[in-house]
């Protein structure tokens, strides 16, 4: 009898380490599984809106001599917009629109700001809201403006530049400012009567 409960309490007692041993082997896993899951649970996800926002920053160029800002949907907004702006002496809405908004299409834009009955007679002196609208583009501008892209052995550097075969004065801008629609910088301060017509040989000056 004293034989079989020593053998009963040597069983009991081998079992207790065989327990024990899976017991610290559960309990190990399960605080693996924890730790995994709760780094999950705290690692900053990114979400595609949040990687297009930082991929796609926004930044300012020039629309002629308006200052304007790329948004995140592509849309091109005025940055120095004024709220008010008074006519002058041979002004038109497609005019005023240029100087504003870098775009003449968005005279429909005033048009309808002012609730103008006839677009096409405004008074001098007539003080007219801008509305804080995107500027208006035709797709082609549109593809110029996004597919500027310069060879940098063709970048104009200087103050001046010597007008050779196939110049244009856009493709003048593009090269000297990055910009096309700066063209008209550089028609002004040459003097050119006609923009169109450009010689060969003839010293452009690039106003900086």
């Amino acid at each position: 009898m004293e034989k079989k409960i020593k053998q009963l309490l040597k069983l009991i007692k081998l079992n207790e380490n065989t327990l024990s041993m899976l017991f610290g082997v559960v309990t190990v896993v399960l605080v693996g599984v924890l730790v995994f899951r709760m780094y999950q649970t705290n690692t900053p996800k990114i979400s595609e809106k949040g990687e297009m926002v930082e991929s796609s920053p926004s930044s300012t160029t020039m629309l002629g001599e308006v200052k304007v800002e790329k948004k995140e949907d592509g849309s091109l907004v005025p940055t120095e917009l004024p709220e008010s702006y008074k006519v002058e002496k041979g002004d038109h809405l497609w005019k005023i629109a240029e100087k504003v908004y870098g775009s003449g299409y968005n005279w429909v834009d005033i048009a309808n700001a002012n609730n103008l009955k006839n677009p096409s007679l405004v008074a001098v002196g007539l003080e007219l809201k801008l509305p804080k609208v995107a500027v208006k583009m035709t797709a082609n501008q549109k593809e110029q403006l996004q597919t500027v892209k310069i060879s940098s052995s063709r970048v104009i550097e200087g103050e001046s530049y010597t007008v050779v075969k196939g110049d244009n004065l856009w493709e003048i801008a593009v090269r000297a400012y990055a910009n096309g629609y700066r063209w008209p910088e550089i028609a002004r301060a040459n003097n050119l009567k006609n923009a169109n017509i450009i010689e060969v040989g003839q010293e452009l000056r690039i106003p900086r």
